[in-house]
């Protein structure tokens, strides 16, 4: 297999690289800045795991040029992939409320958290196999219309959208052998989801990639799920 991962130097989107690595897949992975491929190469160095098997991208989601060129090296290279991962994410203005929230934080949100997988969907499909692929957008409860709840709201806004865009994808790709999955991740204790939570992301990420390797048979007519494979309230 081979696997893209936008913002895979921390948190679940590090998690899912290092377990694809375990299972010996070469992984494409992106991050914002040197310093952070540099950390990130330190901690596939020091799990005792096969760092020729990765290949690393500065790459900012928000900036189409950055995408660009990694399709051109996909494109270059005859690479096919086998799955896009869109891991990378913000969580601002958190528990602010909407008389004190400045729209910038909004508009961050939606250009990382929605419009960064959508870059990353137009340039990269083309080179996405058309064989049990899989393109898995990471998103949130957050994001669950029904589950609303008050605050948050350029995180949940932007992960409702994504839902939706996951959900338009999955209608595009219906007649090809690609599936495309909304996934909440479940509670982490990660740097966004802190430390009182009660998942691990290692082991949301061992669900997510027995997803994408089509081990947990997904029973869900639409494309929001949680990391289990089970549908979740849209």
């Amino acid at each position: 297999m081979s696997i893209f991962i936008t913002g895979a130097n921390r948190g679940l989107g590090l998690q899912l690289l290092l377990e694809c690595l375990r299972k010996n897949y070469h992984v494409y992975a992106t991050v914002r800045h040197e310093q952070a491929r540099e950390q990130l190469l330190q901690e596939v160095e020091s799990s005792g795991l096969n760092a020729e098997q990765l290949t690393t991208f500065i790459c900012d989601v928000r900036n189409e040029d950055d995408i660009e060129k990694i399709a051109q090296y996909f494109k270059a290279s005859n690479i096919k992939l086998t799955s896009i991962m869109n891991s990378a994410a913000v969580l601002e203005a958190r528990n602010t409320p909407i008389e004190q929230l400045d729209m910038k934080d909004v508009v961050l949100s939606f250009d990382v958290n929605l419009y960064g997988p959508m870059r990353v969907v137009k340039h990269l499909l083309p080179h996405l196999a058309r064989e049990k692929a899989s393109i898995i957008n990471i998103s949130s409860e957050a994001g669950s219309i029904q589950h609303a709840y008050g605050g948050d709201y350029p995180y949940s806004l932007s992960k409702c959208a994504l839902n939706l865009f996951s959900e338009q994808l999955k209608r595009v790709l219906a007649q090809e052998d690609v599936q495309v999955w909304s996934i909440h991740p479940g509670w982490m204790h990660t740097d966004m989801g802190g430390p009182s939570a009660p998942l691990s992301p290692q082991e949301s990420a061992q669900h997510i990639v027995s997803i994408i390797e089509r081990k947990i048979a997904v029973d869900s007519e639409l494309a929001f799920i949680n990391y289990k494979g089970e549908p979740m309230k849209i």
